[in-house]
């Protein structure tokens, strides 16, 4: 895990433009918010995730994600169906807030598309896109 400017990029990860992270397992993929994510949105205070078994396409709303600032979206990163969904977070949403890339990870899919996987961002390339916007 490399941190710059206050915000941790585990290299073990891939990344979104749109400030999502997926860890790659075989066919089963576990996404979040990256850690720049939520230090823009603040205070993490309640997550609406999606229901188990359903299929969302790449770049689609998966998750809502509320914050004491705004309210921002889950983007999928991946096309997939819905396996698994950190149910932790109805108690503990501020997990996105301590841990984006352990304890406050937010669904796991089943990957549809594996071709896909080519499009995502490494860490260096998100490194970027966060120093940039940071300017």
């Amino acid at each position: 895990m490399v941190k710059i400017m206050e915000h941790e990029f585990p290299y073990e990860v891939m990344y979104l433009k749109t400030h999502e992270w997926i860890r790659i397992q075989d066919n089963i993929a576990i996404v979040g918010i990256t850690d720049f994510a939520q230090h823009q949105l603040g205070d993490i205070v309640y997550v609406e995730l999606p229901e188990i078994g359903t299929t969302f396409d790449k770049g689609k709303n998966v998750a809502e994600i509320e914050s004491v600032k705004a309210v921002s979206e889950l983007i999928m990163p991946l096309s997939g169906k819905i396996i698994e969904v950190n149910t932790d977070l109805a108690d503990n949403p501020e997990w996105v807030n301590s841990s984006p890339y352990e304890t406050g990870w937010m669904v796991k899919i089943e990957i549809l598309n594996k071709s896909e996987i080519n499009e995502l961002l490494s860490m260096e390339a998100y490194k970027e896109i966060v120093e940039a916007e940071k300017k």
